[in-house]
């Protein structure tokens, strides 16, 4: 075997489809395999419950189901105690915790806080991701953002990075997280298929801004990104599966970010899986 063919092995032996709570996700989750891993996130806009409504309905459908539990939208030892029994009683092994984006937190201002409640508890998790930022955060500097994945490494089995287009600034920033003593390993966030201008909106709102300017560094590449139609992650991938043969960067797989647009993003990833 290759290292291109052993890295696509690695990074694609494990992938991951992220879900939002909406309407329309039961019908969209469809067009994915049985039994394949979701994340389902959680927002201000519907609070925790939309979040362990849909684990419910995805796990009934013999999904694979990671929940994000949000610090700033759980806002006591009390709520998250109950979401955790609810989620137990699903049988439920995976959890991603997150800070979240809530403007009024309760007891729990961050993933630590709520990592550390969470030691405390009978839960039936026996994986918990934590976030990690390849080009920073928009308001945490980085030393701040280092200094927390190491307080949160004793709490956690791997983590998983914010959406990025640049191979290389991965691969530079795993390098750097494994100087500083963080040896987690690392699930690549990766775009799904989505439409291009949709794309571009988000990354700027997420602050992935720089690895944005990378994909379209020269003329033919900011064509792809601006003209109609969708983008389509081959590139990054096959960038990816190149850095993912290197053992000691201890990639674990992609999050794929589909953003409810699950049909063409699973489509693509299936397709390269084989």
């Amino acid at each position: 075997m290759s290292d291109r063919e052993a890295g696509t092995a690695r990074l694609l032996g494990h992938v991951v489809y992220e879900l939002i709570p909406m309407k329309s996700t039961l019908a969209a989750a469809e067009h994915l395999p049985f039994g394949a891993a979701v994340s389902v996130t959680a927002s201000p806009a519907k609070g925790m419950l939309a979040t362990v409504e849909l684990c419910e309905a995805l796990a009934g459908r013999g999904f694979h189901v990671i929940p994000h539990l949000s610090a700033r939208l759980t806002k006591s030892a009390g709520e998250l105690g109950q979401i955790v029994e609810r989620l137990a009683g699903l049988g439920l092994t995976d959890a991603f915790v997150v800070g979240g984006d809530g403007a009024d937190p309760g007891d729990f201002p961050d993933a630590l806080s709520l990592l550390e409640a969470l030691a405390g508890l009978d839960h039936s998790f026996t994986r918990i991701g934590v976030a990690a930022y390849p080009e920073g955060h928009p308001v945490i500097d980085d030393a701040r953002l280092r200094q927390a994945l190491l307080d949160k490494q004793p709490h956690a089995s791997y983590m998983t990075t914010q959406m990025c287009f640049d191979a290389e600034r991965i691969s530079t920033w795993i390098g750097e997280q494994r100087l500083a003593g963080i040896a987690l390993p690392v699930v690549i966030g990766v775009p799904g298929v989505i439409e291009t201008a949709k794309l571009v909106s988000i990354g700027a709102r997420i602050g992935v801004g720089t690895s944005m300017r990378h994909l379209a560094k020269n003329r033919r590449a900011l064509w792809r990104l601006l003209r109609p139609g969708r983008y389509r992650p081959r590139k990054l991938v096959d960038a990816l599966a190149r850095i993912a043969a290197a053992d000691e960067l201890d990639i674990a797989g992609v999050h794929v970010f589909t953003f409810n647009q699950v049909e063409a993003s699973a489509a693509f990833y299936e397709a390269a899986r084989r």
